[in-house]
C-alpha cells in the first residue's frame, strides 16, 4: 500500500518495511553495512546502541530541541527495530 495508489498506509507501516529492509540486511557485508555490523557485533553492542539513542532522546526532549528530538527518536527506532530482530 502507498499513499500514491488509493490505499490507505497504515499509520505505522513504516516499521514494517524497516524490519524488511533491516532483514535484507543481516546476512550483508559487515564490512559495508552498518546494519549487518550491528548484528555481527551481536546483542550486548546492539543492546548498548539502543541504551545510547534511548540516552540521546531524553537529552533532546529535556532541551526542547524538535529536531534532535525527531533524528534522534528515528536513530532509537532503528536500532531497537535490529535489537528486536537480533533476538528473534
Amino acid at each position: 500500500p502507498s499513499c500514491f495508489d488509493g490505499h490507505p498506509v497504515p499509520p505505522l507501516g513504516f516499521l514494517a518495511e524497516l524490519e524488511q529492509i533491516l532483514a535484507s540486511r543481516k546476512g550483508a557485508d559487515p564490512a559495508t553495512s552498518y546494519t549487518a555490523s550491528l548484528y555481527d557485533k551481536g546483542t550486548k553492542r546492539i543492546a548498548q546502541k539502543v541504551g545510547e539513542e534511548g540516552v540521546e532522546v531524553a537529552l533532546a526532549a529535556m532541551a526542547k530541541d524538535r529536531e534532535e528530538l525527531i533524528n534522534e527518536s528515528a536513530d532509537l527506532l532503528y536500532h531497537l527495530t535490529v535489537l528486536l530482530q537480533n533476538e528473534g
